[in-house]
């Protein structure tokens, strides 16, 4: 039986993906659920199993092209499958792009050679719908030419030298959520400082006994998180949402941590934070964090969000002015912690201290909302007793 390879649903922002690279050729068996392609959206990388066992018939779209939600890439054949060695060769209709024979002359007409040509599309690239698989001229005229797949281009200036690479499609988003972000949001940030020694002094005493309860370590993130719940209830604006001529107030708080991956900058979201305990949130971060680097981040993980986290301080980052994630209406920089001078009481002393960023769009929220929010995250940090007692 011939069974069909379908480009799996998206998400409901994401329309298109493109076929990072086939893992299996055509003519090689298969088994259920083994992964046949990798697709690039512009949130995740996805894997695409095999529906079933057998040997794969064809593929129908190569690497670099782009596909669309249950677009059929492949085909097949079960049947194969059980008795390999003595299954006929199936030949490829279309292979990837790179290196593909050329077709029979017979397998195409007149008309449609000379448009292709015309194109500079292979024959072989495009699925003939005439008899027995001839490329018709209404074919030739709906072929598009096959995107290449991301490949460096190096070019010599002398004792000096270039390379361009095409943008993945995760950093083409980003930067076109950044360029709409500062184009559609009135940005303003504030800033403050925080003494992080009751943190840390609250790490060193309960951080062994944390982690051989919870199996996860009891980190800073968990506390920024925690603080920034208790400010976004205090001030729901933080919080809230711009669509159209109305404001949405959400009535839970989902945070967006920012995490890098191989691919570039990822947001997975932390569901019902305020909800959530500080085991719960760093046992998440952590999940994330493998995730992320493993590429196995889910288009669920990273779709959402009311309000973002930025920590610049795990690269050393002293001070930044974070970009808004829209729709979302405000962000929090946090960065390194370090030792500084700072005056108590008339004194000259050193504390561990970082400075706090919230980034928020004026349009929504006025300065003293948002100032008055940044100080209610640096109170909780500075006295994480507040937590537990709601204050």
């Amino acid at each position: 039986m011939i069974i069909e390879v379908k480009v799996p649903q998206l998400s409901e922002s994401v329309t298109e993906g493109t076929l990072v690279a086939w893992k299996k050729q055509v003519g090689e068996a298969v088994v259920r659920d083994e992964v046949l392609v990798d697709i690039e959206t512009d949130k995740v990388v996805l894997e695409v199993p095999a529906p079933d066992a057998g040997v794969l018939m064809e593929i129908l779209r190569g690497d670099g092209q782009t596909v669309a939600p249950n677009e059929l890439i492949a085909r097949i054949d079960t049947n194969a499958a059980v008795d390999t060695a003595n299954a006929p060769a199936v030949a490829p209709v279309v292979v990837a792009p790179s290196a593909v024979p050329t077709a029979p002359a017979a397998a195409v007409s007149p008309a449609a050679r000379k448009i292709l040509a015309e194109k500079s599309i292979a024959a072989s690239e495009v699925s003939g719908t005439g008899r027995g698989g001839r490329v018709t001229k209404e074919d030739a005229l709906k072929a598009t030419p096959v995107a290449a797949a991301p490949a460096a281009l190096s070019i010599s200036l002398g004792n000096r030298s270039e390379q361009r690479v095409p943008m993945s499609r995760l950093r083409a988003r980003v930067a076109e959520r950044l360029i709409q972000s500062k184009n559609e949001n009135a940005i303003l940030t504030t800033f403050n400082e925080v003494n992080m020694a009751p943190v840390i002094a609250l790490r060193k005493q309960y951080g062994e006994k944390f982690e051989k309860i919870h199996g996860v370590r009891l980190g800073f993130m968990g506390f920024f998180v925690k603080a920034a719940c208790a400010a976004l209830e205090r001030f729901p604006i933080l919080n809230a949402a711009i669509d159209g001529n109305d404001i949405v107030y959400h009535g839970y708080i989902d945070v967006g941590i920012a995490v890098g991956s191989p691919r570039g900058l990822v947001v997975p979201i932390l569901r019902n934070a305020s909800e959530l305990t500080l085991a719960d949130i760093e046992r998440q971060i952590a999940e994330f964090g493998v995730k992320a680097k493993d590429g196995k981040l889910s288009i669920d993980d990273l779709s959402g969000g009311t309000f973002s986290i930025s920590n610049g301080g795990i690269f050393g980052s002293m001070l930044s002015t974070p970009i808004i994630n829209p729709p979302q209406s405000a962000i929090l920089g946090i960065h390194a912690t370090k030792d500084r001078p700072v005056v108590e009481n008339g004194q000259i002393v050193i504390r561990p201290m970082n400075y706090l960023a919230l980034s928020y769009d004026h349009r929504l929220i006025d300065g003293r909302e948002a100032v008055l929010g940044l100080v209610a995250i640096k109170e909780t940090l500075e006295d994480p007793a507040r937590l537990l007692l709601g204050i």
